[in-house]
């Protein structure tokens, strides 16, 4: 069982416990703190704490994660585009239709049945059904993510991830014409009360923060490139639909007549992180894939 301990700051004085914990363990969620907390997991100052409790500044808080299961998902040998790999991680650029992980209804052609035929030393902080995944892009985005080989390299590009120091970069193409040269959306998202399916701007959701700059305008699209200082879940998705441009193609999000593209035209086209190891800047990029191109060259027809 892992050990961690954390001492609040000012800044953090006030927070629920559960939520400070979730941004602190960045790929946890508030549920799997709330389960730690449960089970007696978490202690602040020596005592069991409940999960509403809101922290006060130099509380000292320890928590421990368990161990994780035994692997049971089957490896399969499916082809996987890496863009690098050593020791500690590797990179993947994943295609448009691939599911990173295992799920209820997807139990295999995930990228983790993949990883766990390439290679047999994935890391274990995220348990049976996530082993190595650091962060994740939806089924149908495609492009990069970086995966943990041991839970040394895990544990420091999480910290990397909850800190904002990894650098990720997407492509996208919008509906609408964006009239001003680059923005930012700064919004909270949580799980859209009217629609557990889906995310949206809540009031008390998660901080999620997303910079734009338009690359290309036409009159009822733009192709913008996105920055996350977040990775809330299907932020881009989402933070585009509510300044009233949504992604091409997106069924969950998008208007009703949008382009048959079974997806989201929504790519991962730039990574960079520190080496957990070597404590070199590493940055990645992965082209346009053909799905991409054959939007833009579509639309630079129509007009």
């Amino acid at each position: 069982m892992s050990q961690f301990q954390h001492e609040v700051t000012a800044s953090e004085a006030g927070t629920r416990l559960d939520k400070l914990l979730s941004e602190i363990n960045a790929e946890s969620s508030r549920s799997q703190v709330q389960t730690w907390i449960s089970k007696g997991l978490v202690i602040v100052n020596g005592q069991e704490p409940k999960a509403n409790y809101k922290c006060q500044q130099g509380d000292h808080v320890g928590w421990s994660i368990p161990e994780p299961e035994t692997l049971q998902i089957n490896p399969e040998n499916i082809p996987l585009d890496i863009v690098y790999e050593d020791s500690d991680l590797l990179v993947v650029n994943k295609e448009k239709g691939m599911v990173v992980h295992p799920s209820a209804g997807h139990q295999t052609g995930t990228l983790v049945n993949a990883l766990l035929y390439h290679c047999q030393d994935l890391s274990g902080i995220n348990g049976v059904e996530r082993p190595g995944i650091v962060h994740r892009i939806d089924k149908d985005t495609s492009g990069l993510l970086v995966v943990a080989k041991n839970d040394l390299a895990h544990r420091h590009l999480s910290k990397q991830m909850s800190e904002k120091t990894i650098e990720r970069k997407y492509e996208a193409i919008v509906h609408g014409e964006i009239p001003h040269e680059t923005g930012m959306v700064d919004a909270p998202i949580g799980r859209d009360p009217k629609d557990r399916q889906k995310m949206a701007v809540v009031d008390n959701g998660k901080a999620a923060v997303t910079h734009f700059q338009v690359l290309k305008s036409y009159p009822d699209y733009t192709r913008i490139e996105c920055q996350l200082e977040t990775g809330r879940t299907h932020q881009i998705r989402v933070h585009m639909r509510y300044i009233g441009y949504p992604l091409v193609g997106d069924p969950k999000y998008g208007p009703r007549k949008t382009m048959n593209t079974e997806g989201q035209v929504l790519h991962a086209k730039s990574l960079g992180f520190t080496h957990p190891k070597t404590g070199e800047w590493l940055k990645f990029e992965a082209p346009l894939p053909s799905y991409f191109t054959e939007v833009i060259d579509y639309i630079e027809k129509m007009y």
